[in-house]
């Protein structure tokens, strides 16, 4: 079982900085899911942002949610990206 969401913040970027229950922070990104069914809605920022965690995953004011195995399997670790900025201004 993959740890569960314990704090959410969102970017204009329609990403997600995500903070496991087991310490981990990763990002996620929304922007795949924009253009399909009900996620269309959080193309406005303003919904978007109303993203909160919720019993594990993350969910909208609207009721959209992301379950917590998605949301640690599809997300990057924040320290990879630190890492891969680093490299490319060396």
């Amino acid at each position: 079982m993959n740890p569960r969401v314990k704090a959410v913040r969102p970017s204009a970027d329609y990403t997600l900085t995500l903070t496991f229950e087991n310490g981990e922070v990763k990002r996620f990104d929304v922007k795949p899911y924009l253009d399909t069914g009900i996620f269309q809605e959080l193309k406005d920022l303003s919904v978007f942002n109303s993203v909160r965690p919720f019993l594990g995953r993350v969910q909208w004011q609207d009721g959209q949610d992301f379950c917590p195995d998605l949301l640690y399997e599809d997300s990057t670790p924040l320290l990879d990206e630190v890492i891969t900025k680093q490299r490319s201004i060396a």
